[in-house]
């Protein structure tokens, strides 16, 4: 099964979350029911990006060098050249 690294945008306040999940659906629909704690209450989360691995070490490392980067600009020149 593939890993995903991805990008959620808060639709209340637009920041952006970086994670990484073996099970993409899954994880969007926790954050969106308050069951990730450190995000809780500040949603809705809406799935801007993702990316897929082949193993949890490679999305592990995408989503530490996408946390590095510490610019919301830099995420959104990211997800808007995605689409």
């Amino acid at each position: 099964m593939p890993f995903h690294t991805y990008i959620l945008q808060s639709r209340s306040t637009g920041r952006y979350y970086v994670g990484h999940t073996e099970n993409l659906q899954k994880r969007v629909f926790e954050h969106n029911n308050n069951r990730t704690g450190s995000i809780r209450n500040r949603g809705p989360w809406e799935l801007v990006y993702s990316e897929e691995f082949a193993t949890r070490s490679e999305a592990s490392q995408r989503e530490r060098q996408m946390k590095r980067m510490k610019s919301h600009a830099w995420l959104e020149r990211l997800v808007r050249a995605s689409r």
